[in-house]
């Protein structure tokens, strides 16, 4: 699972050791602040996917993780099995035009990125949740006792 970080200039796009194995990547993503237009959530990130694989892995409805290539777009996908996710489009980006990646954190981002960042790169759940717009925390599965015999 990707960890996003979040600072006034740009959005960091963490990948641990394997995810960077699998994306056939050196380094982690860095896209300028400035460039990101859109963000959606998605319940099934696969739906999200255009073109063909590029440099990375693609194990049908498992994992996604690397470059994908369409016309004239190109996209990083880094998606694992049916989770829910987060489709970042870009504009003006050198590198990619759209990112797709599965996020536990994709309603804290798009909750960070309407404040204002310090200047130091922070992990987007922690800059939620020092702001003072209350956050859902999502529902509670309730309780199921037994009955009583």
């Amino acid at each position: 699972m990707v960890t996003l970080l979040l600072d006034q200039t740009q959005l960091e796009v963490v990948l641990s050791p394997l995810e960077r194995a699998t994306a056939f990547r050196r380094e982690n993503l860095r896209i300028v602040r400035d460039t990101i237009t859109k963000v959606q959530l998605t319940d099934d990130a696969w739906t999200w996917i255009r073109g063909v694989p590029g440099p990375g892995t693609h194990i049908p409805g498992i994992l996604a993780a690397g470059t994908w290539k369409a016309s004239a777009t190109t996209d990083f996908v880094l998606i694992r099995r049916r989770r829910p996710g987060v489709v970042i489009d870009l504009e003006g980006d050198a590198e990619f035009q759209r990112l797709v990646l599965t996020t536990r954190h994709g309603l804290a981002l798009t909750q960070a990125l309407r404040l204002d960042a310090s200047e130091e790169l922070a992990d987007v759940e922690k800059i939620v949740s020092t702001s003072p717009i209350p956050v859902s925390q999502g529902r509670q599965r309730p309780v199921i006792r037994p009955r009583p015999v």
